[in-house]
Formats: structure tokens, sequence, C-alpha cells
């Protein structure tokens, strides 16, 4: 079962939900199509437990940044960086796919990232508040999700066409954006630093 699930979700993030096929699937995996549908009843079952078990990998990676990070700015560096290491192919935009061709899996998967990014997010704002890293008078609830709907915007191909932007970019462009909005001259130096690649 795992076999089929990190094959199948490398293939979805690689080539988008829409192109692979059962039949590909099959193929790849060395397995029957009978053997594929006695673990997943269709496909759309398959994409859901694949995004899901993604979803759980994220989520376990981005809570050790958040341990080990020594303060909320490189801790949003190092989960860019994270992020950008799982894009594989600029042109497919797996969420936005998610979104048009499974859209309750979509609906679904939204909701668990709005509460796991609005709880990290709130708990980052106010730990850089308190190290005078962040504006004092910040409104916490209002910043997280702005951030999380900034996020999830510029994964919308309608927004930012694959052919006129790339992702990792828009990463790094609305990371800067969202940091130098709330920083304090304290954090903008810590992030000037980081973007230098000075920092240690």
């Amino acid at each position: 079962m795992e076999k089929i699930l990190s094959s199948c979700t490398e293939m979805f993030l690689s080539l988008g939900f829409k192109s692979v096929t059962m039949d590909d699937i099959a193929s790849k995996l060395g397995v029957s199509k009978k053997t594929l549908y006695a673990s997943f009843p269709n496909k759309e079952a398959l994409v859901s437990a694949c995004v899901f078990r993604f979803f759980g990998y994220v989520t376990s990676e981005i809570k050790n940044i958040i341990t080990a990070a020594r303060n909320p700015i490189v801790e949003l560096y190092e989960i860019k960086l994270f992020m950008m290491r799982q894009i594989k192919n600029e042109k497919i935009s797996p969420q936005y796919q998610l979104k048009k061709y499974y859209p309750q899996i979509f609906k679904e998967l939204q909701e668990k990232q709005l509460d796991f990014m609005v709880a990290s997010v709130s708990k980052s704002l106010k730990e850089g508040v308190e190290l005078g890293l962040f504006r004092p008078n910040l409104n916490i609830p209002f910043i997280a999700r702005l951030y999380f709907n900034g996020m999830m915007g510029i994964k919308d191909q309608r927004l930012f066409p694959a052919e006129q932007f790339q992702h990792r970019q828009l990463m790094t462009d609305y990371l800067e954006y969202h940091l130098r909005a709330i920083c304090t001259d304290k954090g903008i130096t810590i992030f000037n630093t980081i973007e230098n690649h000075t920092y240690a």
C-alpha cells in the first residue's frame, strides 16, 4: 500500500491529477489494474489517499522546521525552501487541478490547510512580536488568514499562469512582501541577512 501511494503521489505531483490514468499507475507499478482496484475502488479514492498522505508528510516536516528554527523569520524562510523542494514541475499546479477535477477532495484539503496554517502562523506571529521582530500592533488573526489566502492565491493559475510566473519566484516574492509588511527594523535586519545567505 505504501509503495502504491508513494509512487502515485510522485506521478500526480509531476504530471498532474488529470493526466495520470489508472493504466499509467498500473504500468508504473508493474501490477494489473485488478490489483490496483482491489486496494482503491476508483481513481478518486486513490487521489484522496495520496493527497492526505502528502498533507500529513508536509505538516509533519513543517512542525519539525518550526521546532528547530531559531526565530520566526528563519522559520518562514526554511519552510519556503522546504516547499520549493516539493515542486516537481513548474508548469503543473496540483492544487489548481485538484480544485478543478476533484472539488470535494480540494475542499476538505483546504479546510485542513486553513486550520493548520492559521494555528501555526498565529503562533509564529505572536512569537515574533514578543521577540521584537514583528510590529507590536499586528492583528494576528487577520494577518494569519491573510497569509494563508495569499499562499493559496499564488497557486491559482488563473491569477498567475505558469507561462508568465515561476512558482518558486512567486513564493520568494510573496514571503518578502509578507515580512516587509510586518517586520520591525530589527526583523528587517534579520531578513536581509537571510536573503544575503549570510546567516549561520
